[in-house]
């Protein structure tokens, strides 16, 4: 379902815990990193689309969560021409997307992503909520940057939080040890089981 323009609308999901820290996945065999995100379907509302979605990726349900708010308009980007099916081209320009700002209610080891036989992600953690937009795809950091300021009215932070105050937000920071969940004392960066050998 494409917008006049060639856009697919779309809805973002960016998950709050009580720190007010983000879920940030890492993508199936990939480096990059991104927030859920999926598309609408016709009939749907960007709310509808957001709890399937969050669910498809993420094995989170509604009463795991609650809505803190969503971005006034679309967000949009383009994607480049190599990433298109050819089948496609010259039809699909990429993405337009509602945001949602969630707060977790629910629990760590709520979290699922093998609830599909097409799991988006293969590991996730809890970041501070201005995310390095080096480790994302670079035609969604853009689009990023737009939905984490403009969501950011929803939060307090200290001073030194805010991105003109601090540089490092943009960069990866030095691997450290996994925290420990408290809830389930295990790994809160968790990697996917590995599979069965057959």
């Amino acid at each position: 379902m494409l917008d006049r323009e060639g856009f697919r609308p779309n809805v973002g999901i960016i998950l709050l815990n009580a720190q007010n820290e983000v879920w940030w996945g890492k993508r199936v065999r990939e480096h990059s990193w991104q927030f859920p995100q999926g598309g609408i379907k016709y009939g749907e509302s960007p709310e509808q689309a957001m709890f399937r979605e969050l669910e498809e990726e993420i094995g989170l349900r509604q009463e795991h969560v609650k809505i803190v708010g969503r971005t006034r308009d679309w967000l949009r980007y383009e994607v480049p021409d190599h990433f298109i099916k050819r089948e496609i081209r010259g039809h699909y320009r990429g993405q337009k997307q509602i945001w949602f700002l969630l707060r977790m209610v629910g629990r760590d080891s709520d979290v699922n992503l093998r609830l599909t036989d097409h799991p988006e992600f293969d590991a996730w953690r809890w970041h501070e909520y201005w995310v390095p937009l080096d480790v994302v795809i670079e035609f969604k950091r853009d689009v990023y940057q737009k939905a984490l300021h403009e969501l950011a009215r929803f939060l307090q932070f200290n001073s030194q939080h805010h991105p003109s105050q601090r540089n490092a937000t943009r960069h990866i920071r030095q691997p450290q040890a996994p925290r420990l969940s408290e809830e389930a004392n295990v790994p809160v960066d968790r990697p996917l089981d590995q599979p069965e050998n057959k």
